[in-house]
């Protein structure tokens, strides 16, 4: 098997949640936990891929192997940001409209950018547009 064909991204149903900091597994597992836990009647519907075979690679390199697929417009990133920091914020990268474009996202907010961007219900911008001036997305302002 070459390279390439190792790098691939699986083929899911469900967005992407690609894992590429292997330094504490436990951390991982406390994000996907947090990642799939019901908010109200609300869920994120996600494919966890933890396979050491991405460990360290970054946006572009996440691009690059994405490819054109006709029903991956985006994808979940847990990275080392994503490990170190106290709200575990998840990087999203668009693969539809701005490929490569990068905003945060934190696991209790994952299932609304899951649900709206995989049926293509809202664009990536509004979301991306509205993260707070870390970069981070914590829902939607109600005031």
């Amino acid at each position: 098997m070459d390279w390439n064909e190792m790098m691939k991204l699986p083929d899911t149903e469900n967005a992407l949640v690609l894992r590429t900091d292997f330094l504490n597994d436990m951390a991982w597992e406390s994000i996907c936990s947090e990642i799939q836990k019901p908010v109200g009647e609300f869920q994120a519907y996600v494919a966890l891929v933890s396979d050491p075979v991405f460990s360290g690679m970054n946006p572009k390199g996440i691009l690059e192997i994405s490819g054109k697929s006709q029903k991956r417009f985006f994808l979940f990133v847990v990275d080392p940001t994503t490990i170190s920091h106290p709200e575990h914020p998840v990087l999203v990268i668009d693969l539809l409209n701005e490929p490569g474009r990068t905003f945060r996202v934190i696991p209790s907010e994952m299932w609304g950018v899951e649900n709206n961007l995989s049926i293509l219900n809202m664009d990536f911008a509004e979301f991306a547009d509205n993260t707070d001036p870390d970069g981070i997305f914590r829902g939607f302002s109600t005031s």
